[in-house]
């Protein structure tokens, strides 16, 4: 008997050849999607899992009050943790980390390593990375002492052992010694390092005032808690302790700290600090809503084939129980075939989802994951998911045709009752529902990237190229061979660029006031030439310019943006002209105003900035280039770059390029968000074209007795579509509140946003009624152009 559902199965199949292909591939299609999907969502779930001792890491960050602001950062002070390490028992050991761009030279070759940090000598016993070779207690305790990765130690020592053996780093200023070689880090950390220099290197060497210093946030902290340590009341006695040791230096600098905890796997998720500000845990729940969403579609646009299928099959069930047939055998059989079907497309789908993996870590741009068998737990929860699909696709009809008249069906009264009409229409609404939401949600989100890469950001950007010397003193001498070409318009000098390029630092300011009293103020800190301000076309509001003919610009001045007025309580820019500043340990007046630019992502508010004139620290030039003969004019810097500076790797960016990295996590976001659109509707499509063709069947005679009258094909072809443009009107009334609260959500995130216009919406509903009309009139116009003699013979 089963041997014979099964024959009966795949006969069937066979026999009708496009409907299966329909059937299987909608299902396959969306169960690949939503697998993939669950890839990405478990390796965004996962980051920062791997550490032995997960469970007691915490992150200290720091919370900043002034007077003008406040401001909630991932870094902390320099001494913070040697202070309340040995206070504190619950704190079992610390470590500090510092974000690197690490040259790295052997040989005659300089390499620039970007996955590089400093750390302390506690950083093993925190983390718990395995160390290959070396002692972990003692590979980052000494000055100059350098820990590779096994991808590092492969690319300076080949098969070699790397341990005692020298690398020059910084320029070549210093020569390290290699002291340990760890296990590869993987992608889903944010401790990301071939490279880790020990931090001493720094507090002991290049500035040994680090450890003594107050109020200086650059490295992250990391602290190992003993078990069962009760945070909050550690967050307290913490803040109690540092009010009492630097309580005088707050008061004084009218800087308040406080500090905070951090559990390292909520991070990257739950953490605002990081990143661009917004918690990741976003984009997770959208991604989850979107697997379901898919699941969902696939699974009605299944059930309404299977539905619209199985009542060409009424006189075959009915000739069935004329012969003997049973219910239960025809119920049986009718679910066997539609778990078949399930899990053909279920096999079929992870054959998909493993064809299209390398395409989707591409478009998440990471390695989500190495293969789809990495986590066994997914390959069964998506085969449950079959199962309940084929068992809840089978059992409708199954029940229905198994339990009428045989001799009904024999006459061909048989009819489909109002409440199964009701659900397949319900079905069909809910499916463009969830479509049309996700239309709205891309619309929106393509016009909001849109908006930040068009929105004006208050400088000029284009024609910069931006090489990064790294201080080299020969800075100067590739400067003036590089204005010997026509080509090159201009050269300036920086230490960091909009967006984040070179070496971006946050100054403590003290600043007069509009009051006279001095205010204490964070401000981004710009080192640039003369030439700097005009290179970026940045408008001065008021005052001047740095000039190299007055001494006293490199020592004594200072120039901020409108922002800075702003908090200083000045009534325009003209007023803060000749106010007084004191920024790390340089004393002077303001001497202009710039008008306020983005210096950062959209996603950001503008902040307090301050330029300073230091040429001889400004380790970037900036070089605006002509136009035309841009290959010419690259070959040229290149070859003066390898006369001046040989041993250092050459490297360029442009800044209008690099500035538009900072949104290269939203491109992709919406890239991935786009592609699963697409593929829910073009899976609704599928549904919708089970529904139609049910309906046609269904109303085939009633279509020849019509033509025979004299009805056009037009009139037809409308008759039949006007049904379904009315489900997805209602789709549409039903998406639209969703898809408003959801997006609306989402753009909170930017502080620079488009807003949520009428016209989207509408545009969303006639995409989504236009590709439903496409989708019924194929089935719409086969019926209407159908010989009616054939659909009224039976009768």
């Amino acid at each position: 008997m089963l041997k014979n559902y099964f024959k009966i199965a795949f006969r069937n199949l066979w026999r009708h050849k496009g409907f299966s292909i329909l059937n299987i591939g909608g299902l396959a299609v969306g169960m690949a999607a939503a697998f993939l999907i669950m890839l990405y969502v478990g390796f965004e779930l996962s980051y920062d899992t791997m550490f032995p001792k997960k469970e007691r890491i915490y992150m200290l960050v720091s919370d900043i009050k002034t007077p003008s602001d406040s401001y909630q950062i991932p870094v902390i002070d320099w001494s913070v943790l040697e202070k309340i390490t040995p206070r504190f028992p619950e704190i079992e050991t610390s470590t500090r980390i510092m974000d690197l761009s690490l040259s790295i030279q052997k040989g005659t070759e300089n390499f620039q390593e970007k996955r590089s940090l400093a750390a302390d000598s506690t950083f093993f016993q925190i983390f718990g990375i395995k160390l290959l070779k070396g002692n972990p207690n003692e590979a980052l305790r000494a000055p100059l002492s350098l820990v590779l990765s096994e991808t590092g130690a492969r690319k300076y020592f080949g098969s070699e052992n790397p341990i005692g053996k020298r690398l020059k780093i910084m320029n070549g200023e210093y020569t390290a010694q290699v002291t340990g070689v760890m296990e590869d880090l993987p992608h889903n950390t944010q401790i990301e390092a071939d490279y880790l220099l020990s931090i001493s290197t720094y507090t002991q060497i290049i500035d040994p005032s680090l450890d003594t210093s107050w109020a200086n946030y650059e490295p992250r902290g990391y602290v190992l808690l003993a078990e069962n340590t009760n945070t909050e009341n550690l967050v307290s006695k913490i803040n109690t302790y540092l009010d009492e040791v630097d309580g005088d230096k707050m008061k004084a600098a009218n800087l308040f700290v406080k500090q905070d905890l951090e559990l390292i796997t909520d991070v990257y998720l739950h953490s605002t600090r990081i990143g661009n500000g917004s918690p990741n845990i976003g984009k997770v729940y959208i991604f989850s809503l979107i697997a379901v969403f898919i699941l969902l579609i696939a699974g009605i646009n299944f059930i309404n084939l299977t539905t619209a299928r199985s009542v060409e099959r009424a006189k075959e069930v009915g000739i069935r129980k004329v012969v003997g047939a049973q219910k239960k055998q025809l119920m049986l059989q009718f679910v066997g075939e539609s778990l078949i079907v399930t899990l053909l497309a279920f096999f079929l789908g992870i054959a998909i989802a493993t064809l299209a993996l390398p395409y989707f870590n591409a478009l998440a741009g990471q390695t989500v994951a190495s293969g789809i068998f990495i986590n066994w737990s997914y390959i069964a929860l998506f085969f449950g998911i079959a199962l309940a699909m084929g068992l809840a696709a089978g059992t409708y009809p199954a029940l229905v045709l198994s339990s009428f008249r045989p001799v009904s069906v024999l006459k061909g009264k048989f009819s489909t009752t109002r409440s199964g009409a009701f659900l397949r229409k319900g079905l069909v609404v809910g499916q463009f529902s969830l479509s049309i939401v996700l239309i709205i949600g891309t619309l929106v989100m393509y016009n909001q990237m849109h908006f930040m890469q068009n929105q004006d950001l208050g400088f000029v950007k284009d024609r910069l190229l931006i090489l990064d010397t790294d201080n080299d003193p020969k800075q100067q001498l590739l400067s003036d061979h590089l204005k010997t070409n026509p080509n090159i318009i201009s050269i300036g000098k920086a230490s960091t660029v909009p967006g984040g390029g070179g070496n971006k630092s946050s100054a403590l300011s003290l600043m007069e006031n509009s009051q006279g009293q001095d205010q204490t103020l964070t401000a981004d800190r710009y080192i640039i030439d003369e030439n700097y301000l005009d290179q970026l076309d940045i408008k001065l509001l008021a005052g001047r310019n740095f000039s190299r003919e007055l001494a006293s610009d490199s020592t004594q001045a200072i120039i901020v943006n409108e922002k800075v007025v702003d908090l200083l309580g000045y009534a325009n820019a003209e007023e803060a002209i000749g106010a007084s500043f004191d920024q790390w340990g340089r004393n002077g007046q303001i001497i202009g105003v710039v008008e306020n630019f983005h210096a950062e992502s959209l996603k950001r508010e503008i902040g307090p900035l301050s330029f300073v004139f230091d040429p001889k620290q400004s380790r970037l030039l900036t070089l605006k280039v002509a136009a035309t003969d841009l290959s010419r004019t690259l070959n040229f810097v290149e070859d003066s770059w390898k006369q001046f500076l040989p041993n250092t790797r050459f490297e360029y960016y442009f800044l209008d390029e690099f500035f538009d990295r900072q949104y290269r996590s939203e491109q992709r976001f919406n890239n991935l968000f786009l592609s699963f659109a697409v593929l829910a509707i073009f899976i609704s499509c599928l549904g919708l074209l089970g529904l139609a063709s049910y309906s046609t069947k269904q109303r085939r005679r009633e279509i020849g007795i019509r033509k025979i009258v004299g009805a056009s094909v037009p009139g037809i072809v409308n008759l039949l579509s006007k049904e379904f443009i009315k489900l997805v009107g209602i789709a549409f009334l039903i998406a639209v509140p969703v898809a408003w609260f959801g997006m609306h959500k989402w753009l909170q995130d930017f502080a620079y946003r488009i807003e949520l216009s009428w016209w989207i919406f509408a545009l969303a509903g006639l995409l989504a009624i236009g590709i439903a009309m496409l989708t019924v009139s194929f089935q719409a116009i086969k019926a209407a152009i159908a010989n009616p003699v054939k659909a009224i013979r039976t009768e």
